[in-house]
Protein backbone atom coordinates (compact mmCIF):
# COMPACT_ATOMS: atom_id res chain seq x y z
CA UNK A 1 0.00 0.00 0.00
CA UNK A 2 1.23 3.51 -0.77
CA UNK A 3 2.72 5.00 2.44
CA UNK A 4 0.79 8.25 2.09
CA UNK A 5 -2.50 6.39 1.66
CA UNK A 6 -1.70 4.21 4.67
CA UNK A 7 -1.05 7.23 6.90
CA UNK A 8 -4.23 8.88 5.65
CA UNK A 9 -6.30 5.81 6.53
CA UNK A 10 -4.70 5.58 9.97
CA UNK A 11 -5.53 9.22 10.61
CA UNK A 12 -9.18 8.59 9.73
CA UNK A 13 -9.24 5.51 11.97
CA UNK A 14 -7.90 7.26 15.06
CA UNK A 15 -10.06 10.32 14.43
CA UNK A 16 -13.19 8.16 14.29
CA UNK A 17 -12.06 6.20 17.35
CA UNK A 18 -11.55 9.45 19.28
CA UNK A 19 -14.98 10.71 18.23
CA UNK A 20 -16.54 7.43 19.35
CA UNK A 21 -14.88 7.75 22.76
CA UNK A 22 -16.14 11.33 23.06
CA UNK A 23 -19.69 10.24 22.25
CA UNK A 24 -19.42 7.44 24.84
CA UNK A 25 -18.23 9.89 27.46
CA UNK A 26 -21.01 12.33 26.59
CA UNK A 27 -23.59 9.61 26.95
CA UNK A 28 -22.21 8.53 30.33
CA UNK A 29 -23.78 11.52 32.12
CA UNK A 30 -27.14 10.60 30.61
CA UNK A 31 -26.64 6.95 31.54
CA UNK A 32 -25.91 7.97 35.13
CA UNK A 33 -29.05 10.11 35.20
CA UNK A 34 -27.05 13.31 35.75
CA UNK A 35 -27.00 16.73 34.11
CA UNK A 36 -23.97 18.87 33.38
CA UNK A 37 -22.88 20.01 36.83
CA UNK A 38 -23.34 23.78 36.85
CA UNK A 39 -22.36 24.06 40.46
CA UNK A 40 -21.79 26.53 43.28
CA UNK A 41 -19.61 25.92 46.36
CA UNK A 42 -21.74 27.04 49.29
CA UNK A 43 -20.03 28.72 52.24
CA UNK A 44 -20.81 27.11 55.60
CA UNK A 45 -21.78 29.81 58.10
CA UNK A 46 -22.42 29.91 61.85
CA UNK A 47 -26.13 29.44 61.27
CA UNK A 48 -28.50 27.16 59.42
CA UNK A 49 -29.14 28.14 55.82
CA UNK A 50 -32.47 29.92 55.57
CA UNK A 51 -35.02 29.23 52.83
CA UNK A 52 -35.10 32.94 52.01
CA UNK A 53 -31.51 32.68 50.75
CA UNK A 54 -32.25 29.96 48.18
CA UNK A 55 -33.85 32.12 45.43
CA UNK A 56 -30.54 33.84 44.71
CA UNK A 57 -28.92 30.44 44.23
CA UNK A 58 -31.67 29.51 41.78
CA UNK A 59 -31.25 32.82 39.94
CA UNK A 60 -27.65 31.84 39.16
CA UNK A 61 -29.09 28.95 37.09
CA UNK A 62 -26.99 26.48 39.08
CA UNK A 63 -28.34 22.95 39.18
CA UNK A 64 -25.79 21.58 41.68
CA UNK A 65 -24.30 22.86 44.92
CA UNK A 66 -21.46 21.54 47.05
CA UNK A 67 -22.13 21.35 50.78
CA UNK A 68 -18.95 21.51 52.85
CA UNK A 69 -18.82 20.22 56.44
CA UNK A 70 -15.38 20.78 57.98
CA UNK A 71 -13.11 18.79 60.27
CA UNK A 72 -10.07 20.20 62.08
CA UNK A 73 -6.58 18.68 62.28
CA UNK A 74 -4.37 20.60 64.76
CA UNK A 75 -1.11 19.63 63.06
CA UNK A 76 -0.21 18.38 59.59
CA UNK A 77 2.20 15.78 61.01
CA UNK A 78 0.18 14.27 63.86
CA UNK A 79 -3.26 12.64 64.21
CA UNK A 80 -6.07 14.22 66.20
CA UNK A 81 -8.81 14.93 63.63
CA UNK A 82 -12.04 16.26 65.16
CA UNK A 83 -15.40 17.05 63.57
CA UNK A 84 -18.97 17.92 64.55
CA UNK A 85 -17.69 19.70 67.66
CA UNK A 86 -19.76 22.23 69.60
CA UNK A 87 -17.22 25.01 68.98
CA UNK A 88 -17.54 24.65 65.19
CA UNK A 89 -19.86 26.82 63.12
CA UNK A 90 -23.33 25.33 62.76
CA UNK A 91 -23.10 25.05 58.98
CA UNK A 92 -19.93 22.95 59.25
CA UNK A 93 -21.52 20.30 61.45
CA UNK A 94 -23.77 17.32 60.74
CA UNK A 95 -27.06 19.11 61.45
CA UNK A 96 -25.98 22.12 59.42
CA UNK A 97 -25.04 19.97 56.46
CA UNK A 98 -28.32 18.07 56.76
CA UNK A 99 -30.31 21.31 56.81
CA UNK A 100 -28.56 22.63 53.70
CA UNK A 101 -28.93 19.35 51.80
CA UNK A 102 -32.64 19.24 52.51
CA UNK A 103 -33.13 22.84 51.38
CA UNK A 104 -31.25 22.18 48.16
CA UNK A 105 -33.30 19.07 47.38
CA UNK A 106 -36.56 20.83 48.21
CA UNK A 107 -35.65 23.37 45.53
CA UNK A 108 -34.64 20.88 42.86
CA UNK A 109 -30.85 21.21 43.26
CA UNK A 110 -28.49 18.25 43.26
CA UNK A 111 -25.80 18.04 45.95
CA UNK A 112 -22.14 17.10 46.15
CA UNK A 113 -21.28 16.56 49.82
CA UNK A 114 -17.64 17.63 50.18
CA UNK A 115 -16.15 17.11 53.66
CA UNK A 116 -12.92 19.09 54.02
CA UNK A 117 -10.15 19.53 56.57
CA UNK A 118 -8.78 22.68 58.14
CA UNK A 119 -5.17 22.17 59.27
CA UNK A 120 -3.73 24.13 62.18
CA UNK A 121 -1.67 27.25 61.42
CA UNK A 122 -3.09 27.30 57.90
CA UNK A 123 -0.88 24.48 56.60
CA UNK A 124 -1.93 23.21 53.18
CA UNK A 125 -3.77 19.88 53.34
CA UNK A 126 -1.51 18.50 50.62
CA UNK A 127 1.30 18.47 53.20
CA UNK A 128 -0.47 16.18 55.69
CA UNK A 129 2.22 13.59 56.38
CA UNK A 130 2.49 11.51 59.54
CA UNK A 131 5.85 10.76 61.16
CA UNK A 132 5.39 7.04 61.75
CA UNK A 133 3.13 4.09 60.95
CA UNK A 134 1.29 4.28 64.27
CA UNK A 135 0.24 7.87 63.59
CA UNK A 136 -0.79 7.04 60.02
CA UNK A 137 -3.05 4.25 61.30
CA UNK A 138 -4.64 6.54 63.86
CA UNK A 139 -5.25 9.27 61.30
CA UNK A 140 -6.74 6.75 58.88
CA UNK A 141 -9.14 5.55 61.59
CA UNK A 142 -10.13 9.14 62.39
CA UNK A 143 -10.56 10.12 58.76
CA UNK A 144 -12.52 6.97 57.99
CA UNK A 145 -14.91 7.74 60.84
CA UNK A 146 -15.32 11.29 59.52
CA UNK A 147 -16.09 10.31 55.94
CA UNK A 148 -18.27 7.30 56.77
CA UNK A 149 -20.34 9.42 59.16
CA UNK A 150 -21.15 11.79 56.32
CA UNK A 151 -21.61 8.91 53.87
CA UNK A 152 -24.40 7.62 56.10
CA UNK A 153 -25.97 11.07 56.12
CA UNK A 154 -25.59 11.24 52.33
CA UNK A 155 -27.35 7.93 51.83
CA UNK A 156 -30.19 8.89 54.18
CA UNK A 157 -30.67 12.22 52.41
CA UNK A 158 -30.22 10.76 48.91
CA UNK A 159 -27.22 12.98 48.15
CA UNK A 160 -26.19 12.60 44.51
CA UNK A 161 -22.39 12.60 45.01
CA UNK A 162 -19.72 12.59 47.72
CA UNK A 163 -16.25 14.05 47.31
CA UNK A 164 -14.23 11.78 49.62
CA UNK A 165 -11.29 14.14 50.14
CA UNK A 166 -9.84 17.49 49.08
CA UNK A 167 -6.26 18.32 48.06
CA UNK A 168 -4.61 15.67 50.24
CA UNK A 169 -1.74 14.79 47.93
CA UNK A 170 0.79 13.23 50.32
CA UNK A 171 -1.92 11.29 52.10
CA UNK A 172 -3.44 10.12 48.81
CA UNK A 173 -0.14 9.05 47.24
CA UNK A 174 1.56 7.50 50.26
CA UNK A 175 -1.51 5.66 51.58
CA UNK A 176 -3.31 4.63 48.40
CA UNK A 177 -4.34 1.27 49.87
CA UNK A 178 -6.21 3.08 52.63
CA UNK A 179 -8.14 5.14 50.10
CA UNK A 180 -9.05 2.09 48.04
CA UNK A 181 -10.29 0.34 51.18
CA UNK A 182 -12.21 3.45 52.27
CA UNK A 183 -13.93 3.67 48.89
CA UNK A 184 -15.09 0.06 49.27
CA UNK A 185 -16.47 0.83 52.73
CA UNK A 186 -18.31 3.90 51.44
CA UNK A 187 -19.85 1.90 48.58
CA UNK A 188 -21.22 -0.60 51.10
CA UNK A 189 -23.36 2.09 52.75
CA UNK A 190 -23.79 4.73 50.04
CA UNK A 191 -25.36 4.28 46.61
CA UNK A 192 -24.51 7.61 44.95
CA UNK A 193 -21.51 8.76 42.92
CA UNK A 194 -18.00 9.32 44.25
CA UNK A 195 -15.12 11.60 43.39
CA UNK A 196 -11.98 12.97 45.03
CA UNK A 197 -10.68 16.54 44.63
CA UNK A 198 -6.98 16.70 43.84
CA UNK A 199 -5.01 19.88 43.41
CA UNK A 200 -4.43 21.21 39.89
CA UNK A 201 -0.71 20.39 39.83
CA UNK A 202 -0.81 16.70 40.77
CA UNK A 203 -4.15 15.18 39.72
CA UNK A 204 -2.36 12.72 37.39
CA UNK A 205 -0.54 11.15 40.36
CA UNK A 206 -3.67 9.78 42.04
CA UNK A 207 -3.75 5.99 41.69
CA UNK A 208 -7.36 5.28 42.65
CA UNK A 209 -9.33 7.23 40.03
CA UNK A 210 -10.69 4.00 38.54
CA UNK A 211 -12.27 3.14 41.90
CA UNK A 212 -14.34 6.33 41.69
CA UNK A 213 -16.94 7.71 39.26
CA UNK A 214 -15.36 11.04 38.31
CA UNK A 215 -11.89 12.56 38.18
CA UNK A 216 -12.03 15.60 40.48
CA UNK A 217 -9.72 18.58 39.98
CA UNK A 218 -9.50 21.79 41.97
CA UNK A 219 -8.74 23.84 38.88
CA UNK A 220 -6.61 26.77 40.03
CA UNK A 221 -4.22 26.52 37.10
CA UNK A 222 -1.83 29.46 36.59
CA UNK A 223 -2.57 30.53 33.03
CA UNK A 224 -1.20 34.07 32.58
CA UNK A 225 1.32 36.34 34.29
CA UNK A 226 0.79 40.00 34.97
CA UNK A 227 -2.19 42.31 35.18
CA UNK A 228 -5.26 42.22 32.95
CA UNK A 229 -4.22 39.61 30.36
CA UNK A 230 -6.38 39.53 27.24
CA UNK A 231 -9.14 36.96 26.90
CA UNK A 232 -7.43 35.53 23.81
CA UNK A 233 -4.27 34.88 25.84
CA UNK A 234 -6.30 33.32 28.62
CA UNK A 235 -8.27 31.16 26.23
CA UNK A 236 -5.10 30.00 24.48
CA UNK A 237 -3.75 28.79 27.82
CA UNK A 238 -6.99 26.99 28.65
CA UNK A 239 -7.08 25.35 25.22
CA UNK A 240 -3.63 23.93 25.86
CA UNK A 241 -4.84 22.53 29.17
CA UNK A 242 -7.98 21.25 27.46
CA UNK A 243 -5.93 18.88 25.30
CA UNK A 244 -4.29 17.52 28.46
CA UNK A 245 -7.66 16.97 30.12
CA UNK A 246 -8.99 15.19 27.06
CA UNK A 247 -6.01 12.85 26.94
CA UNK A 248 -6.18 12.10 30.67
CA UNK A 249 -9.94 11.51 30.58
CA UNK A 250 -9.44 9.06 27.71
CA UNK A 251 -6.56 7.36 29.52
CA UNK A 252 -8.58 6.79 32.71
CA UNK A 253 -11.84 6.31 30.76
CA UNK A 254 -13.68 8.69 33.05
CA UNK A 255 -15.15 12.17 32.96
CA UNK A 256 -13.56 15.14 34.71
CA UNK A 257 -15.34 17.47 37.12
CA UNK A 258 -13.84 20.68 38.46
CA UNK A 259 -14.58 20.12 42.15
CA UNK A 260 -13.52 23.75 42.61
CA UNK A 261 -12.77 26.51 40.11
CA UNK A 262 -12.75 30.29 40.21
CA UNK A 263 -10.76 33.52 40.24
CA UNK A 264 -10.48 36.47 42.54
CA UNK A 265 -11.62 39.83 41.20
CA UNK A 266 -8.11 41.28 40.94
CA UNK A 267 -6.01 42.39 37.98
CA UNK A 268 -3.55 39.46 38.14
CA UNK A 269 -6.13 36.83 39.05
CA UNK A 270 -4.84 34.32 36.46
CA UNK A 271 -1.26 34.30 37.76
CA UNK A 272 -1.74 32.23 40.91
CA UNK A 273 -5.50 31.70 41.22
CA UNK A 274 -5.25 29.65 44.41
CA UNK A 275 -3.57 32.48 46.34
CA UNK A 276 -6.08 34.33 48.50
CA UNK A 277 -3.34 36.57 49.92
CA UNK A 278 -2.12 38.15 46.67
CA UNK A 279 -2.28 41.94 46.76
CA UNK A 280 -3.42 43.51 43.51
CA UNK A 281 -5.80 46.13 42.16
CA UNK A 282 -9.46 45.16 42.21
CA UNK A 283 -10.70 44.25 38.74
CA UNK A 284 -14.11 42.72 38.14
CA UNK A 285 -13.33 42.67 34.43
CA UNK A 286 -10.21 40.52 34.90
CA UNK A 287 -12.25 37.97 36.88
CA UNK A 288 -14.93 37.97 34.20
CA UNK A 289 -12.40 37.50 31.36
CA UNK A 290 -10.67 34.62 33.13
CA UNK A 291 -13.95 32.81 33.74
CA UNK A 292 -15.11 33.47 30.17
CA UNK A 293 -11.91 31.91 28.79
CA UNK A 294 -12.44 28.81 30.93
CA UNK A 295 -16.07 28.44 29.89
CA UNK A 296 -15.33 28.89 26.19
CA UNK A 297 -12.49 26.39 26.18
CA UNK A 298 -13.82 23.66 28.47
CA UNK A 299 -17.46 23.74 29.41
CA UNK A 300 -19.07 22.06 26.40
CA UNK A 301 -16.48 19.29 26.02
CA UNK A 302 -18.05 15.83 26.23
CA UNK A 303 -15.44 14.51 28.70
CA UNK A 304 -16.17 17.43 31.04
CA UNK A 305 -18.93 16.75 33.58
CA UNK A 306 -19.07 20.29 34.97
CA UNK A 307 -17.71 22.24 37.90
CA UNK A 308 -18.34 23.99 41.20
CA UNK A 309 -17.64 27.72 41.32
CA UNK A 310 -15.73 28.86 44.41
CA UNK A 311 -17.59 30.32 46.27
CA UNK A 312 -21.15 31.42 47.11
CA UNK A 313 -22.27 33.14 50.32
CA UNK A 314 -25.76 32.74 51.81
CA UNK A 315 -26.54 36.42 52.38
CA UNK A 316 -26.46 37.46 48.74
CA UNK A 317 -27.22 41.15 49.27
CA UNK A 318 -24.14 41.59 51.46
CA UNK A 319 -21.83 39.25 49.51
CA UNK A 320 -19.15 40.34 47.06
CA UNK A 321 -19.65 43.68 45.35
CA UNK A 322 -17.31 46.26 43.86
CA UNK A 323 -15.09 46.56 46.94
CA UNK A 324 -14.62 42.82 47.36
CA UNK A 325 -11.45 41.30 45.86
CA UNK A 326 -12.05 37.65 46.73
CA UNK A 327 -13.45 34.69 44.76
CA UNK A 328 -17.19 35.16 44.88
CA UNK A 329 -18.86 36.54 41.74
CA UNK A 330 -21.84 37.78 43.73
CA UNK A 331 -22.85 41.34 42.87
CA UNK A 332 -19.97 41.59 40.39
CA UNK A 333 -19.77 41.67 36.60
CA UNK A 334 -19.00 37.94 36.42
CA UNK A 335 -22.28 36.99 38.08
CA UNK A 336 -24.17 37.75 34.87
CA UNK A 337 -21.70 35.60 32.90
CA UNK A 338 -22.22 32.67 35.25
CA UNK A 339 -26.00 32.97 34.88
CA UNK A 340 -25.66 32.95 31.09
CA UNK A 341 -23.34 29.94 30.98
CA UNK A 342 -25.26 27.95 33.57
CA UNK A 343 -28.54 28.82 31.93
CA UNK A 344 -27.34 27.54 28.57
CA UNK A 345 -26.23 24.11 29.78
Amino acid sequence: MNKVVFLFLMLIFFSCDSQTQNVDVLQSLEIQGLEKMNGLSLVSMNKFLDASEVPHILESNANWTSVIPFAFLPSHDAPGLVFDSEWQWKGERIEGAKNTIQLMHENGLSVMLKPQIWVGRGVFTGKINMQNEHDWKQLEEEYGDYILTFAKLAEKEKVEMICIGTEMHEFAVQRADFWKSLIKEIREIYSGKLTYAENWDCYSEVSFWTDLDFIGIDAYFPIADGNNPSESKLREAWEKLESEFSAFSTHVDMQIVFTEYGYRSIANCAEAPWNYKTESKISERAQERALSALYNAIWDKPYFAGGFLWKWYPDHKKAGGSKNDMFTVQNKAAEKLVREIYGGN
